[in-house]
């Protein structure tokens, strides 16, 4: 029995925190084994936000090496560039042409900028038509998103059906959406969820210097160090959760309860247990970053294979639509 695909985008935009490992990356990484995983990295998408030639081509290749140093391996997923496959903009134009305006004005990054009264761009009105088009070439069964992502495969899915409907074939699959696990809340340094516009974010590949940092300005409690304390509502227990022991984790969970644990012990602790998970990735990525010839060859390797899909894809697209004439 055939792997069912599995398929991720992932914006260029910017370095990337331990929220967004366990929220996205790890499952990414998870899946690989028992999907036919395929991951690109949206830089198109990303042009609505980074318009700066040198600024997209470096953050284009961190997010390569970040995917890379974290476990992706390109023996068993497929790492490119959307940049690399000139069908993605080319199905997305013609599902432009079967998809009315108030329908792009139902989806929720529009109507978030509408709100703010932002001037919205062509490309920010059109995205969903672009994320369809990533989605529907490649005949993929699975698309791993948070919850609030959800309407982006909604969109494809919708897409998918008219499309099928106007030109009466069967061309695109349906797509499921597979909605990642709650761990997706990964808290802050201030307790609420880490986010960059926040500011309260730990780096995924961090230094022992700035996990330490980040780790000591968690606001706590003035209670003395005796007094007992509910673990659920300190912001650094909420930490210890993803990288604890859960042997360790029992114990501080009962020292908390009964009194006798400081803030300080706490928190020297969770510096200790984060710079133990962190250091092997960030091991990993100097290597990384001293090979870019091994990363470029991964991304063209990836392109390459992406393209044959996609091609093909294609193909039946040009063939149902009437323009291919030989």
């Amino acid at each position: 029995m055939s792997k069912k695909i599995s398929l991720s985008g992932v914006k260029p935009t910017g370095r990337p925190h331990i929220g967004n490992y366990f929220g996205a990356m790890k499952q990414f990484v998870d899946m690989q084994d028992e999907h036919q995983s395929m991951v690109f990295i949206a830089d198109y998408h990303a042009l609505n936000f980074i318009q700066d030639g040198k600024e997209m081509k470096q953050k284009i290749i961190d997010l390569a090496i970040d995917y890379l140093a974290i476990g992706l391996d390109p023996q068993k997923t497929i790492l490119y560039k959307q940049s690399d496959i000139s069908e993605h903009t080319e199905l997305a134009w013609i599902f432009d042409t079967i998809t009315t305006m108030p329908y792009l004005m139902r989806a929720h990054a529009y109507k978030d900028a509408e709100a703010k009264d932002k001037e919205i761009s062509v490309g920010s009105f059109n995205y969903p038509m672009l994320m369809a088009a990533d989605i529907l070439l490649y005949d993929v069964d699975v698309v791993p998103v948070g919850q609030d992502q959800k309407q982006h495969v909604e969109y494809a899915r919708d897409t998918a059906q008219k499309f099928n409907h106007t030109f009466g074939q069967e061309v695109f699959k349906l797509p499921e959406a597979k909605i990642l696990d709650e761990v997706a809340v990964v808290p802050g340094t201030d307790g609420r969820k880490m986010s960059k516009s926040y500011g309260n974010t730990i780096p995924l590949f961090a230094t022992l210097d700035e996990i330490t940092k980040a780790v000591m300005s968690i606001p706590t409690d003035s209670l003395p160090v005796d007094a007992e304390r509910n673990p659920e509502e300190d912001n650094v227990f909420k930490l210890h959760k993803l990288f604890s022991k859960s042997d360790e984790l029992f114990n501080l969970r009962e020292k908390y309860e009964k009194g006798g644990m400081s803030h300080k012990e706490s928190k020297e602790l969770l510096i200790k247990n984060i710079d133990a998970f962190i250091a092997p990735l960030r091991e990993k990525r100097k290597l990384l970053e001293n090979d870019i010839e091994f990363v470029m060859d991964v991304l063209k390797e990836g392109g390459k294979r992406a393209k044959m899909k996609a091609e093909k894809k294609m193909e039946e697209v040009r063939e149902a639509i009437g323009v291919k004439l030989y």
